[in-house]
């Protein structure tokens, strides 16, 4: 930039330089006094402006900073003796972009270009505002005016690039990429090629028009070379081949790449795949989009001969046992578990041998057992044997631990890795509950007395044998499960918490914590652990999933809020940051980086969890706020009265969403977040298995499209309501000046109709099934699943039907669905109230449900309440008493003052509930808790407690564990862990109470008022 400080509008540099130093110091007064002192010399200086702006913005001043702005680009606009460049215009953009402007910017480019038609400078800036829009035609259109001018190479690729995006991204036809092809055809005659990505980006142009065999020409000809590293090419080549369907010249290229590079696993499969014409995933191009990638790992049955077939799995065989012979490096695993690949590919012909396969995998085991990755590693070869097979390989691996003489670290690893091999293949879920106990008891021992070979590491290094805790926390679940034991969820958390204890960055720990403090309505506990996993980054958008769902539907308002909140805070920052990382690859000339920023920001913007969070952020306000019917108005008259929300989810059919979530981290007992196994009776399946995982996945992502689309018309909805109780007083039209729009009651019983559909119902078929489950003449088993969607539904029926009276139930009664809101609140927030016990001993609970029906269905019940109340007694003179409208007021208003005490009936009980939770003593609380823990001898839980305390009890704590870990032995205390939990669990009651209070008050001012 200082090369061009002294052009900017003719100012000269030494009077620039202060401004940038004092902006880079972050000295923003300093800079703007400088900025004063520079306008008053050059006061017509759309530069000195936009320096101004830009302070201006720094300092938080965006409206003085969008007028300066302004003022910059009318000068700009009206002054001809101003000299326009793209430093003034680039300063210009940074602010119109930071302030959301970024069309204006764009514009002042548009003009600048059409005012200079051939300064590259300023088409390169307008190019950049194009990125930024992501307008991708305009960028083809000025790409392609910038190689007219000048014939460079980039300019051109940039638009074939800009082509590309147009048929990846947006509605463009194929036919676009015959003219890109055209393109770099024509400047191949005229100038050749010069740049390796103008050769990756030629080929990959071709391969999107799957014209294989000119983009084998154009590779293996002299362009070729542009791509220096040869393993680099023969990759590029054999796909090549193989989509195109040479398979034997293929296999011949990828042989050439695995004796290049021995352990490159994904290399082998497509060689394996072309030689035996199975590869269908890499002929395809499929790209593999699974929450579990390792599944590219399956293959299909081979079609061919028994001759061929063996002929060329012989040769497959020769090569990997070259490869084996050659290797020189113990740490190449590919040419092993090529062998179990071949041996497995053998059994799926029909020609195989389930020894060789078993003695192939031992050997694997023999070699690379004690690393962490040997179970995954073999996981998918195990899923063909049989059960007796399967029990056969875990013998050998237990009699290889145990005649293997080896260092300490790598039996243990081993070891490990047979512990994981028996959950993989089911032999966990066979055991009897004393058998898990007592493997459970080992991995604790074992954990236990491997802690020496770790003393010497430092605290941010994984420690031997961490596993294990893991493991045997899996274990004790499965117990709880089985026996409903309390003990056993205790003793979970008991070794997890023991685990972060000696070393506080295993996240596996922490993430297992959180679940099950999340279980065990400890919400606050969990999310401080959540907040230790120091989520940062794109990992608000892939872990978030372990705590966000459980703090919706949490008292924890404001914690949910900020956690919403700083996902779209990061969310909007990537957005910015993606357009400016791709007008960089574009400046250096990655354009396979390019397509990738562009592909992956619009993956973010079809995120499931993003759209989700935009739409929950209102709802927590109107939560939060739902005691005051203007502040409730406030907050929707910012969402334009919820419509922008309606838009949004009239967008979700447009394009599919994405779902960016890692579900492989979270634990097996709630593989999805609306799955938890242990909510349900033991029925002896521990693990689901891979096929019923993904059914599962499947079947969650189809209800976060329901839910997302039923939560975008809760604000719009909720408005409406509003304006329906509103004008159900008669005669408010004199009190408030206004008259409701007939259009919309019409459009609360149109989203009303959608709401029902949603939850499986025509709008009809709802309502009668309301009444008829409130009458008792059907089971609410129908609604057990949507309990509080359905209340939602009844509240805001309610609304609609005050203002048009068209639900004819019980001899038109006015108060009709009053009376129905109000009994069917009462019953359902009652019933669990009821169904709840001690918290600190009954994990799993109603909690969070009852929560959402006093923070939802009846909050928007008050609202609705206050909406009529609020016009009973309007201001000014009273109206002449005895008219049609004053008695259809004094029955709406005893109709009101009996939802009030309706209301108010249910709040205090339930607030009687949480002072009762509450007031317990933590003493006999921690007792219930550690009393769950048998005493020694007894059956049930207690014995991998005992473990834990026999090595921090040991007088000779200290021997051989370093300071490190002694240290941390010696300050764990199960005491402290159930004072933890139950002050998270009185945090979380707390919370709920403060809500219960604050809306017993208001009614309570609504009561005296009326």
């Amino acid at each position: 930039m200082a090369s061009k400080l002294g052009l900017a509008g003719g100012i000269p540099e030494r009077r620039i330089r202060p401004i940038w130093d004092a902006i880079d110091s972050r000295q923003l007064k300093n800079a703007l006094k400088h900025c004063t002192t520079l306008l008053s010399k050059y006061p017509n200086s759309p530069y000195a402006l936009a320096l101004k702006a830009l302070v201006l913005e720094r300092m938080g001043k965006a409206e003085e900073a969008f007028s300066v702005c302004l003022s910059a680009k009318e000068l700009l606009y009206t002054n001809d003796s101003v000299l326009i460049d793209d430093l003034t215009l680039s300063t210009l953009q940074i602010v119109f972009q930071r302030l959301d402007h970024l069309d204006i910017a764009t514009s002042c480019y548009e003009y600048a270009c059409g005012k200079f038609p051939n300064n590259l400078d300023l088409m390169m800036g307008l190019f950049n505002c194009y990125v930024r829009e992501y307008s991708f035609v305009k960028q083809q259109q000025i790409a392609i005016k910038m190689y007219k001018i000048v014939g460079e190479e980039r300019f051109l690729l940039w638009a074939v690039c800009s082509i590309q995006l147009q048929v990846l991204c947006s509605n463009g036809g194929e036919k676009l990429l015959l003219l890109a092809e055209g393109l770099l055809k024509k400047h191949i005659a005229s100038h050749s090629l010069h740049e390796p990505e103008a050769l990756i980006v030629y080929i990959s142009l071709l391969e999107q028009q799957s014209k294989y065999g000119d983009a084998l020409e154009l590779l293996t000809g002299k362009f070729g070379s542009l791509i220096m590293a040869e393993v680099d090419r023969l990759r590029l080549q054999g796909r090549l081949l193989a989509r195109g369907g040479d398979y034997a010249a293929a296999a011949s290229v990828f042989q050439k790449v695995l004796e290049l590079s021995p352990d490159d696993w994904e290399c082998f499969h497509h060689y394996l795949g072309c030689l035996l014409e199975d590869d269908s995933s890499l002929c395809k191009g499929a790209n593999n989009d699974s929450t579990y990638p390792l599944k590219l790992m399956h293959s299909q049955v081979s079609h061919m001969t028994d001759e061929a077939f063996g002929s060329r799995l012989s040769n497959a065989s020769s090569l990997v046992q070259k490869l084996l012979t050659e290797a020189s490096d113990d740490t190449v695993r590919c040419p092993y578990l090529a062998n179990i690949e071949i041996e497995k590919r053998k059994l799926l012909h029909g020609k195989g041998d389930v020894d060789k396969l078993l003695e192939a995998l031992v050997q694997y085991f023999f070699r690379f057992g004690h690393l962490a990755c040997f179970a995954s590693d073999v996981e998918f070869f195990l899923h063909i044997l049989d059960l007796d097979k399967k029990t056969q390989l875990l013998e050998k691996l237990m009699e290889c631990c145990e005649s293997i003489p080896t260092n300490p670290r790598k039996t243990l690893g081993q070891r490990i890795s047979v512990f994981k091999i028996q959950n993989i293949v089911g032999s966990m879920v066979t055991h009897p509950t004393n058998e898990l106990e007592t493997i459970a008891v080992k991995m604790t021992q074992m954990y236990c007395e491997n802690l020496p070979l770790s003393k010497d590491l430092d605290a941010q290094e994984s420690m031997y044998g961490e596993d294990l805790l893991s493991m045997a926390c899996d274990l004790l679940i499965q117990l709880f499960w089985r026996t409903r034991h309390i003990g056993y969820l205790v003793e979970s958390v008991m070794i997890l918490e023991f685990g972060l204890t000696v070393r506080r960055h295993v996240w596996q720990y922490k993430i297992l914590l959180l679940h099950l403090y999340s279980f065990w309505n400890s919400l606050p506990l969990a999310y401080e652990w959540y907040k230790t996993l120091d989520v940062k980054n794109i990992l608000l958008e892939t872990v978030s999933h372990h705590i966000l769902p459980q703090m919706l539907a949490s008292p924890l308002l404001a914690d949910s809020t900020d956690i919403l909140r700083d996902y779209l805070r990061f969310m909007d920052d990537q957005f910015r940051e993606s357009a400016d990382l791709t007008f960089l690859a574009y400046r250096h000339r990655s354009y396979s980086k390019v397509v990738e920023f562009v592909q992956f920001k619009e993956r973010l913007q079809q995120s499931s969890q993003y759209l989700m969070a935009k739409i929950e952020i209102p709802i927590l306000q109107l939560k939060q706020k739902a005691n005051n019917i203007e502040e409730v108005e406030g907050i929707l008259e910012c969402s334009k009265q919820g419509v922008q929300f309606l838009e949004l989810s009239d967008e979700i059919g447009s394009k599919p969403l994405t779902f960016n979530e890692e579900l492989q981290l979270r634990p097996w007992w709630t593989p999805t977040y609306d799955k938890n196994y242990l909510l349900e009776p033991f029925e002896g399946v521990s693990y689901c298995t891979g096929q019923t995982l993904d059914d599962q996945i499947k079947e969650s992502q189809a209800k976060v499209v329901k839910t997302i689309e039923k939560r975008s018309l809760l604000p719009r909805i909720v408005y409406l309501s509003i304006q329906c109780a509103s004008s159900s007083v008669k005669g408010s039209v004199e009190a408030n000046g206004s008259v409701l729009d007939p259009n919309l009651s019409s459009e609360l019983r149109l989203l009303l109709g959608r709401y029902a559909n949603i939850l499986g119902f025509s709008f009809q078929d709802a309502v009668e099934l309301a009444f008829d489950i409130s009458s008792g003449l059907k089971d609410a088993e129908a609604w057990s699943c949507n309990l509080t969607d359905w209340m939602n539904f009844l509240v805001f029926l309610n609304a609609w039907n005050l203002y048009s009276h068209e639900v004819d139930r019980d001899s038109n009664k006015h108060g009709t669905t009053w009376l129905l809101v109000n009994l069917i609140l009462k019953k359902y927030i009652l019933d669990k109230v009821g169904s709840m016990g001690p918290l600190e001993s009954s994990p799993g609970c109603d909690l969070p449900h009852l929560v959402l029906l006093v923070t939802e269905p009846l909050a928007w019940h008050i609202m609705v309440i206050q909406s009529c109340a609020r016009l009973l007694l309007p201001s000014g003179k009273r109206k002449k008493k005895g008219g049609p409208s004053e008695h259809c007021n004094v029955e709406l208003s005893q109709e009101v003052q009996d939802s009030i005490r309706s209301v108010c009936e249910v709040i205090e009980l339930v607030r009687q509930w949480l002072n009762q939770q509450i007031g317990k003593s933590d003493n006999d609380k921690s007792e219930i808790i550690l009393s769950s823990l048998q005493k020694d001898g007894e059956l049930g839980p207690g014995k991998v407690y005992r473990v834990l305390g026999t090595l921090t009890s040991s007088p000779t704590i200290d021997k051989g564990l370093g300071d490190r870990i002694t240290r941390a032995l010696q300050s764990w205390s199960p005491a402290d862990i159930t004072g933890r939990i139950i002050t998270s669990q009185r945090t979380a009651l707390s919370n709920f109470l403060r809500i219960c209070d604050s809306k017993i008050k208001s009614l309570e001012e609504l009561k005296a008022h009326l």
